[in-house]
C-alpha cells in the first residue's frame, strides 16, 4: 500500500517474484467507470472504491484458496479499506511503502 508513485507495483512484483508468489496489480481491477472518473481528475469517493476492493479481495481470496501465495498493489491508505480486504483473507499483511512529497509530486 502507498501513495501514487511510491513503486508499490515494482515492489509488490519484484517481492512476489522473490517468493514465488502470484502478482495482483490492483489498478487494474477498477471498474472503466472509475478508470474514467480517475482519468478527468474527479477523485474517487470510497462508495466508488468498495466494488474495487472487493474485486481485490476476491483475486487475493481465490489465489489463496487455491493454496498460492499473493502479493497485491494498492492504495489501501484508509484503515477501512484494509479492514474491507482483511475480510476476504484474516491473515492478509500490510506493507506501506512510503516517499517523500517531492518525490510523489514529481512522479
Amino acid at each position: 500500500m502507498g501513495v501514487a508513485g511510491c513503486g508499490k507495483s515494482a515492489v509488490g512484483e519484484a517481492l512476489a517474484a522473490a517468493v514465488g508468489a502470484v502478482f495482483v496489480e490492483g489498478d487494474r481491477l477498477h471498474p472503466p467507470e472509475n478508470v474514467a472518473r480517475m482519468a478527468s481528475g474527479e477523485p474517487l469517493t470510497d462508495a466508488l472504491r468498495e466494488g474495487w476492493l472487493d474485486a481485490i479481495g476476491r483475486r487475493i481470496a481465490g489465489s489463496v484458496g487455491d493454496g498460492q501465495a499473493v502479493v497485491a498493489a494498492c492504495s489501501a491508505l484508509k484503515r477501512s479499506y484494509r479492514e474491507r480486504l482483511r475480510g476476504f483473507c484474516q491473515d492478509i499483511l500490510f506493507l506501506h511503502l512510503q516517499i517523500d512529497p517531492a518525490t510523489a509530486k514529481q512522479r
